[in-house]
């Protein structure tokens, strides 16, 4: 019975790995861009937008939801290293914890923050905008390939899963 409320909960990472995979990489191919060629205040404006909303999205049930049920499960799998899913498992859960969640937490809220505190029409503002893309940018990539490769991780866990 255990082991298999454990396949399903590592069935639940994996989709929410996959959506915030997709909406990491969104925001590294399109959305970022996009936001850079409009002019400043506006891009500013639409960002610190960006960041509010997301904060009362459902994006943080999904974000906070995979990052618990990823440390739960590469706890228990931790426990559970006689099985080839459990090593799988762990290699997902600490990519989201690390790769996604501490990356997050560490790097782009703390820029997000800044940016919030900036008035999009000053000339601070512009100054604080152009460090905000070349630093924000970089991170969401890493959270974007750790949340690709614990969305693997997770897959083949499933697959390789023995009961």
């Amino acid at each position: 019975m255990m082991l298999k409320l454990l396949y399903y909960l590592t069935f639940a990472s994996s989709l929410g790995a996959g959506l915030l995979a997709g909406v990491f990489f969104a925001f590294s191919v399109f959305v970022m861009q996009s936001l850079a060629k409009l002019p400043t205040e506006q891009g500013i404006s639409a960002m610190q937008s960006i960041n509010t909303t997301i904060l009362q999205s459902s994006f943080m049930v999904v974000f906070m939801g995979t990052t618990a049920l990823s440390v739960v499960l590469g706890i228990v799998s931790f426990f559970k290293l006689g099985k080839i899913s459990a090593l799988y498992v762990i290699a997902g859960s600490l990519l989201i914890f690390v790769g996604v969640f501490l990356v997050t937490a560490l790097f782009n809220v703390p820029l997000n923050d800044t940016l919030a505190a900036v008035t999009s029409g000053s000339s601070e503002g512009a100054q604080a905008w152009k460090e905000y893309l070349d630093s924000w940018m970089p991170w969401n990539h890493v959270r974007t390939i750790a949340s690709i490769g614990a969305l693997i991780f997770f897959i083949i866990a499933i697959r390789r899963w023995e009961v």
